[in-house]
């Protein structure tokens, strides 16, 4: 807290709002009556007027701040609660809630995409954490990770592509020939099928003669 603005109110550091209210409000009624004093002391007085407020609107500024700075420290607390709990719908909606985002928000968020399996939007948030905090070693080690697990899975899927025994359509495979696609070569046997039997018919019909 600024030491000037506290020793105007006769406050020492770590004065409570409730401190600085009662001295404000003590120092004020005091100058008040003083100011219309005759000579260097009516001077004074409203002078001191002026440093008094300026000196309590600057504390509780201060005090307002470092309150909002704790309050968001506790509830990214209570994301990261949520989130170990597997209440990734909470976690989201307590994010959602924060006015502010910043490096924090961002790596939460993208712990909530990893959770749900959404990995390129999981990276994405991470970068957007690395962009506003790049020396922040938990969030490259989360990146690297990443991008680890994304480059094995990239080439797992490549393997498996590649594999002679993956099928396009049930009963099909990647490497069949035109006669065997959409059913495989059913319709080439029935065909040969019904050609015998038209020749055995033929065959019948000319002994029968």
């Amino acid at each position: 807290m600024n030491k000037q603005n506290l020793e105007i109110l006769g406050l020492s550091e770590g004065a409570t709002k409730e401190e600085i209210k009662s001295s404000y409000e003590a120092l004020r009624e005091k100058y008040l009556e003083e100011r219309f004093m005759d000579g260097e002391k009516g001077n004074n007085a409203a002078k001191m007027l002026t440093k008094i407020e300026v000196a309590y609107n600057e504390l509780l500024n201060e005090l307002s701040e470092t309150a909002s700075e704790f309050d968001a420290d506790g509830a990214y607390n209570k994301v990261e609660e949520i989130i170990k709990s597997g209440d990734l719908d909470g976690a989201q909606r307590e994010l959602d809630a924060f006015n502010e985002r910043g490096a924090q928000w961002h790596y939460l968020q993208s712990v909530i995409f990893y959770r749900k399996n959404w990995m390129n939007e999981s990276k994405k948030q991470l970068e957007i954490a690395l962009q506003l905090e790049p020396e922040n070693e938990k969030y490259k080690d989360s990146y690297k990770k990443l991008v680890d697990k994304l480059n094995y899975d990239a080439n797992r899927s490549g393997a498996a592509a590649n594999d002679g025994n993956r099928t396009v359509y049930e009963g099909q495979n990647i490497e069949a020939g035109p006669e065997d696609q959409m059913g495989g070569n059913f319709c080439s046997s029935c065909i040969q099928c019904c050609y015998l039997n038209m020749c055995i018919n033929c065959l019948c019909n000319g002994c029968c003669r």
